[in-house]
């Protein structure tokens, strides 16, 4: 393997509050962080921006695309440490008024927006006194979405999704899937790891996942466990709880060796 191959990849996990200021100087921190240890990609989690007791409150702070606070220090950040960033989730307009789009946007090391991404998949969850139903506040988006990059095709998704391997499969082939979660704890520690794993291995991709990983002001608790997998399923670096970075190289040498030796992507014959 020659290292010189070798990206550079990073994923920012948080602890988000209630206070949009506090979160993004935190984000704006850690992307530093990541791009100071040499990450060319760095992903953030979802609801990066805010996380606060009430759901309704990101309806207050949603943003017109290509407007607002959130989505400028997205790309300034990008811009200034020369980046590829993927936004975790920015709520954005939706068509009904009380609700928004829970949008992963991604931007080029020039700060401008290259693609966007509308959570299609919405979560629901009734266990005891846990209770979620994202539909109450969120619209759902519509299609997958990945972009170009100069590593390679990078899939966009965010957090449920990840339940959902005909999704992965309708982004067609992805040299890395980026994911940006808030997992509760939960269903976190019964299947985020083996999600991820085999989401990895059946698209034969770097898996690279950033996500919320603690006890919020708000007192939810979220997973955690950022981390980046290879393709044939071995977790590379990560992060148990805690805000902080996750850094690791994709190989292209590596992923290219995996597909074949073992070509199953091209032995499908079931088409999505």
């Amino acid at each position: 393997m020659n290292a010189s191959t070798r990206i550079r990849v990073a994923a920012v996990q948080m602890v988000s509050g209630p206070v949009v200021a506090e979160n993004l100087a935190e984000a704006g921190h850690w992307i530093a962080e990541a791009a100071r240890q040499g990450a060319r990609l760095v992903a953030l989690p979802e609801y990066f921006p805010l996380i606060s007791g009430d759901e309704a409150d990101k309806v207050g702070i949603r943003e017109p695309e290509g407007e607002g606070p959130i989505q400028r220090f997205l790309s300034e950040c990008a811009r200034r440490h020369g980046i590829w960033l993927i936004g975790g989730s920015v709520p954005l307009h939706a068509d009904v008024d009380d609700k928004v789009r829970n949008t992963c946007l991604a931007y080029d090391p020039e700060g401008r927006q290259v693609a966007r991404y509308d959570k299609v998949h919405l979560f629901a969850f009734t266990k005891g006194a846990e209770n979620y139903d994202e539909a109450r506040t969120i619209e759902a988006g519509h299609r997958p979405v990945s972009l170009e990059t100069p590593f390679g095709r990078v899939g966009l998704s965010i957090c449920y999704d990840l339940r959902f391997p005909e999704y992965f499969r309708a982004l067609g082939d992805m040299k890395l899937l980026v994911l940006g979660a808030a997992f509760t704890e939960t269903t976190g520690r019964a299947h985020w790891e083996l999600l991820l794993r085999a989401r990895a291995v059946e698209n034969q991709c770097y898996v690279l996942a950033s996500a919320q990983g603690g006890v919020h002001p708000s007192g939810r608790r979220t997973w955690g466990d950022s981390m980046l997998i290879d393709p044939w399923g071995n977790v590379i670096n990560r992060l148990a709880r805690g805000p902080g970075v996750v850094v690791g190289d994709m190989d292209p040498d590596y992923l290219f060796e995996i597909r074949q030796n073992l070509p199953a992507l091209g032995h499908r014959r079931i088409a999505c």
